[in-house]
């Protein structure tokens, strides 16, 4: 598992590394291809249970989410991106509901689906687009591309240092019902590996903010990643399955990988808000 792990991040973390370095229009097509896998990984395991999400239509709308972060904001004002944020979330409620009750056959589990669908939208179009608005922050330059690497690594690291002393020192459980690997010992070290990263990056890359400010983050980081790690886990349990998919070897599919940053690009998206303006 670790072997297949360390083959995975060795082909994947290049890819993004120069996405990020490169930054947009690069790096908004990572982040697009990832939530469209995300989204077909979603509607894939929720038709396990006999649902029928609107697949295409959830893809459509999960890549309108992504344009607009990375349009939006660099031509307009903030107004304008909360107005076609608010126009994208009402369009995505209101047709896929017309969709389904009238364009569907009766039996279906109507409500059921459309929910769904609705779901895949918002956990994958509307959360990873934050990291598309991360990247336009200041206009797209150094500032914007410092914050994702910052944000982005900070949360690999809660991930590593959590799995790393869990497995060395993991004795209590800490939600035996949704993760059993997960440990309090393993989430302790998820903490410290995230302030000592939000650390260290802060001062490389000079993103402006006091040590009070880097502690903050960290903690931040540290617990929505791994709250975002257990809600996946939760919802791949009510689904009946071990992993969403098997894209990725050693991760299992693409929402085993994205669990952890789809919380955390939207903190740090609002700390950055709050720490800088």
């Amino acid at each position: 598992m670790l072997r297949q792990r360390v083959l995975s991040a060795v082909i994947f973390v290049p890819i993004l590394f120069a996405s990020i370095w490169f930054r947009n229009p690069w790096f908004s097509i990572v982040v697009a291809v990832a939530a469209l896998l995300g989204v077909l990984e979603f509607y894939s395991m929720v038709s396990r249970r006999g649902w029928h999400p609107l697949t295409f239509f959830g893809m459509l709308w999960t890549l309108f989410f992504i344009f607009n972060a990375y349009y939006t904001p660099k031509y307009s004002s903030d107004n304008v991106y909360i107005l076609a944020t608010s126009a994208l979330i009402g369009l995505a409620i209101t047709l896929s509901l017309v969709w389904m009750l009238f364009l569907r056959r009766s039996g279906e589990k109507t409500m059921a689906s459309w929910a769904a669908s609705v779901a895949g939208i918002f956990y994958m179009g509307w959360l990873l687009s934050y990291w598309v608005l991360i990247m336009n922050s200041y206009g797209g330059d150094w500032n914007g591309r410092s914050w994702v690497f910052l944000a982005l690594f900070s949360t690999f690291a809660v991930d590593t240092s959590a799995y790393f002393v869990g497995r060395a020192w993991g004795r209590h459980k800490m939600a035996p019902t949704v993760s059993p690997g997960k440990t309090w010992e393993g989430a302790a070290g998820g903490l410290v590996g995230a302030i000592v990263a939000v650390i260290i990056l802060a001062v490389i890359l000079d993103v402006g903010i006091s040590y009070s400010e880097m502690i903050i983050l960290g903690v931040i980081i540290a617990v929505f990643a791994q709250l975002g790690d257990l809600a996946e886990s939760k919802l791949k349990r009510s689904m009946g399955v071990k992993e969403a998919g098997n894209l990725i070897p050693g991760h299992g599919g693409i929402l085993d990988r994205l669990d952890s940053i789809v919380f955390t690009g939207v903190v740090v998206y609002y700390c950055l808000r709050w720490f800088i303006g």
